[in-house]
């Protein structure tokens, strides 16, 4: 089956084979595993997903309709900042909202109690970000528990006895993290918000757990987690990673349209966009596995891509082929379906890949097809 480039391509065989191991491991370690809308949005993936998790986080009033519409109605809840409009629409919508300060707490509490005491099905539980102040993360742009950080209370700033009302905490301090870098964090919020923690129904640790990554030791975090539950047998321990779910789970195929040259500096130009299509590869900043290029420090034709943008540094550098590159040969960036599409602009017009299904069994199928009315659309 011919597909134009590009395209992503998202693969049915390894989303479930990292659904089946988070599943696995949130009945193990009685830990209930929450999907993170951040990372990946393709709702039409999520009758799929749906069949092993059906509760997520939402920060937007957007992302929780997306779960209560394809997804399922517990939604967990979290925004740096509540409104006067749109609070009222997420207490309807979910089953959890976690406060980024006390001051955002003590503004909506009013209005959490009226609706509880009114509501004859579902009550809205309330939690408190807080920071432990433990960074393991490298890049600063992905580190909420940096110095300054606008996200969490410290424990120096929480009064001795909790405000009625607040059910759980809630600290997220990891990113694409191992379970050891979690276990550095447990110690740390067990230091700080210990004292709290008898007197709460649950903890929500967040995103940046990469269970699914190959060398990630889940028979570690089963352990300590099952420490951390035997310490605070009160504790409902939540989990919300992102990229778990949707790891290498995916790729975007492109093609060479162009080589240039310029000091010596060979850049093969796609028909795709780094900045556009792929913005982690510039923020994080990491450079994607190629599926045709060589195995890194394998000597071959050396060659950076360059994006079809008109930004100058829409470009990634260091990969090397067995053979020189050439106008029409398709390349298979891989690991492209975490915080990709939900991070995707239209800089510049440019046309967004279409984003097709390969199920278990049979050709691809289109999930999606992108045109100028798309792009028109968000102008009007």
């Amino acid at each position: 089956m011919f597909i134009r480039t590009p395209y992503y391509i998202v693969y049915e065989s390894k989303l479930r084979r990292n659904l089946e191991l988070i599943k696995e491991v949130e009945k193990r370690a009685d830990v209930k595993i929450i999907m993170a809308f951040k990372a990946n949005a393709l709702w039409k993936t999520f009758p799929i997903i749906s069949e092993y998790v059906t509760s997520s986080t939402a920060s937007s009033i957007n992302e929780m309709k997306l779960s209560l519409e394809f997804l399922g109605n517990d939604v967990h809840t979290y925004c740096p900042v509540y409104t006067e409009n749109t609070f009222p629409e997420f207490l309807k919508g979910s089953t959890h909202i976690t406060f980024n300060s006390l001051n955002q707490f003590q503004k909506f509490k009013n209005l959490v109690k009226e609706y509880n005491k009114n509501s004859d099905n579902k009550k809205v539980s309330c939690g408190l970000r807080v920071n432990p102040q433990c960074s393991v993360i490298d890049t600063d742009v992905y580190n909420p528990c940096l110095p300054g950080s606008r996200f969490g209370v410290i424990s120096s700033d929480i009064p001795e006895i909790l405000p009625e009302g607040l059910e759980g905490f809630h600290f997220h301090a990891l990113c694409e993290s191992s379970s050891y870098d979690l276990e550095k964090v447990l110690e740390a919020f067990k230091q700080q918000f210990g004292q709290w923690l008898p007197h709460l129904k649950w903890v929500n640790m967040g995103g940046g757990h990469l269970i699914t990554r190959k060398d990630y030791d889940v028979e570690h975090l089963i352990k300590i987690l099952k420490i951390f539950y035997e310490e605070y047998p009160n504790l409902k321990l939540i989990m919300e990673p992102g990229s778990a779910f949707t790891w290498q789970t995916g790729d975007l195929v492109t093609s060479v349209l162009d080589i240039v040259e310029n000091s010596g500096v060979k850049t093969a130009i796609i028909d795709a966009s780094f900045a556009c299509h792929m913005p982690d590869c510039l923020e994080m900043p990491y450079r994607p596995q190629i599926k045709e290029a060589l195995p890194d420090g394998e000597d071959g034709y050396h060659y950076r891509l360059g994006g079809n943008s008109c930004l100058s540094g829409d470009f990634v550098d260091g990969w090397n082929f067995s053979k020189p590159l050439e106008p029409g040969q398709r390349l298979t960036l891989q690991d492209m379906n975490h915080y990709t599409t939900v991070k995707t602009t239209m800089f510049n017009g440019l046309q967004h890949p279409s984003i097709y299904l390969q199920p278990i069994k049979g050709h691809p199928i289109k999930l999606r097809e992108f045109t100028f009315q798309d792009y028109k659309s968000r102008m009007d």
